[in-house]
């Protein structure tokens, strides 16, 4: 049996294209479609959108290729362009600190693992609920730390290249959010056992 070849990378594929081997960077949206829908959807919520971002964020990247100067990987480039062009469609409708930012199935999933009981899966499908209420109503700058670093589980690191902020700047945002998550969770809950 032939040994098989191991993938190519994203920086010999950039190579192929910018050298006018075009039809390579196919590969890449392969490659990288799934990743951008997980980061761009939670901003603007929207299916139909989220595919037209996509498409535009490959574009742009195609279009400014050269400009991919390796201090990042490519995946997180292209992330960042991705997160840039949702930002703007939110501005573009005006909707930007309204809008909602996190699948309440994402918050569900992170709660816990392992089978469960009926009861179990219906109080964990209604705190996940509303953990991404109280997620959507977060101001957007908040709101976009607490997706990548809670949600799709980046690092800080990651996170700062993604958002293009700093470590520092990053931190203060998760920080702050969490709290203000804690007072609006604390909120409901009273809300719930007064009643």
């Amino acid at each position: 049996m032939p040994d098989s070849c191991p993938p190519i990378t994203d920086n010999e594929l950039v190579s192929r294209v910018l050298e006018g081997q075009v039809e390579q960077y196919e590969v890449l949206i392969r490659r990288y479609n799934r990743r951008l829908f997980r980061l761009v959807y939670p901003i603007v919520r929207d299916r139909s959108e989220t595919e037209d971002v996509i498409q535009e964020t490959h574009v742009r990247a195609l279009t400014h290729l050269n400009q991919f100067a390796g201090r990042s990987t490519f995946a997180t480039w292209l992330g960042r362009i991705s997160i840039y062009e949702a930002l703007g469609r939110l501005r573009s409708r005006r909707r930007f600190e309204n809008s909602e930012a996190v699948e309440d199935a994402g918050w569900v999933d992170k709660l816990s693992s392992g089978p469960l009981d009926p009861e179990k899966q219906a109080m964990k499908a209604e705190l996940g609920a509303l953990l991404g209420a109280s997620v959507r109503g977060l101001p957007s700058a908040y709101r976009s730390v607490v997706v990548a670093r809670l949600v799709h589980d980046m690092s800080t690191l990651e996170t700062c290249r993604h958002l293009r902020l700093t470590e520092e700047t990053v931190k203060t945002r998760l920080h702050r959010a969490k709290a203000m998550l804690r007072r609006e969770l604390a909120g409901r809950f009273r809300l719930a056992t007064a009643s």
